[in-house]
């Protein structure tokens, strides 16, 4: 491999990217009001691009007043002032070069009633995470089955939401499939017990799925990106496989890449680890089964790991790494000996602290 694989420009759709390394979406609860994030919190996006990151992605946006939130202080982009306060920052991001993504999610089971505006957890089945709310220290509740009607209720936030990002100037917008949020949740057998349209077989639990990448791109312009998350992992109950084998996983990969998206962002707790209990890894047999653009994240955190990743993926994204190290990118392009940080390294994302 060409040592500076990582540092050479990747076409994405109609935009070049000067090198392969992105900003991961990294979920936070930085609004103080408004669903508007602090200041910090936008000037760590612009400065990340301005450090030479390619692809900047921010925090996960939830997509309604309702039911979406998943965690307190989390930000939206439905209402004027929102999208006023977003559009300085993805002037700023453009103005470095670099290219920018809001990521938007419906948190679903993944909540508690308290923070919802509703006062009501939804998701596919009446069925809780196993784990307690680590916010909490309680269980979580027992989501309402979401019925037909709020699934298109739920659907029109995101089409919403992803106006709202349009608005603000943002090159792409990133459907959150991954991570055990509610999409997620339809599409895993194992938070999905419907025996409807929306559950069940393979198709039927990737309806909601289709349903939102068709909605939102329906609103978002052909000269916009557009991403889609997956993972094989949750918040919760981390050690449970959310597809119940590689050939289910196969098949949603198949699946999505007949959409109308730009590109697969693929999430890992680690890139290396075989999966399946295959010889092969997530982004491995990802690209085995589509020929769209892959995105990779999950213990990258130096040259060699970067590189090592992208032998399989066309652009590598750094949560953590990124998120401490404001000069990470050229730190990696130096290849100086960086930390492999750990989950809880990073918890000034979920503080009060500005970021660095």
């Amino acid at each position: 491999m060409n040592e500076d694989i990582l540092f050479s420009p990747f076409t994405l759709k109609d935009f070049k990217l000067k090198n392969r390394i992105g900003v991961a979406p990294m979920t936070r609860m930085s609004s103080i009001k408004d669903s508007i994030p602090r200041q910090d919190v936008f000037d760590f996006l612009i400065s990340r691009a301005q450090k030479n990151a390619a692809l900047v992605y921010t925090e996960a946006i939830v997509t309604d007043y309702e039911c979406s939130q998943g965690y307190p202080g989390q930000a939206r982009i439905l209402k004027e002032k929102q999208i006023e306060a977003w559009k300085p920052v993805v002037e700023s991001i453009r103005k470095e070069g670099a290219v920018s993504i809001m990521q938007i999610f419906h948190c679903g089971r993944m909540a508690w009633p308290e923070i919802n505006p509703a006062g009501r957890v939804i998701a596919p089945s009446p069925v809780a995470p196993s784990q307690d709310n680590p916010l909490t220290n309680s269980p979580y509740p027992i989501p309402e089955k979401i019925d037909l009607l709020e699934i298109e209720q739920v659907i029109e936030g995101f089409i919403d939401t992803a106006r709202g990002a349009v608005a603000a100037g943002f090159d792409g917008v990133e459907v959150h499939g991954a991570h055990g949020y509610l999409i997620s949740q339809f599409l895993s057998s194992y938070s999905n017990k419907r025996t409807d349209a929306y559950g069940g077989s393979i198709e039927n639990r990737y309806h909601f799925a289709h349903e939102v990448i068709q909605a939102v791109r329906g609103v978002v312009p052909d000269d916009r990106l557009l991403t889609f998350r997956i993972s094989n992992w949750g918040v919760a109950d981390m050690e449970v496989s959310l597809f119940e084998s590689r050939e289910e996983y196969e098949k949603i990969i198949q699946m999505l890449s007949k959409e109308p998206i730009d590109a697969i962002s693929v999430s890992t707790y680690k890139y290396a680890d075989m999966a399946f209990g295959s010889d092969m890894n997530m982004a491995q047999i990802t690209r085995g089964v589509t020929s769209l653009p892959i995105m990779i994240c999950g213990g990258i955190h130096d040259r060699a790991s970067a590189e090592d990743a992208m032998k399989d993926a066309d652009i590598v994204l750094s949560a953590k790494s990124i998120l401490l190290n404001p000069d990470w990118v050229e730190d990696v392009k130096a290849g100086k000996s960086l930390p492999l940080h750990k989950s809880e390294d990073a918890n000034i994302a979920y503080t009060d602290t500005p970021l660095p």
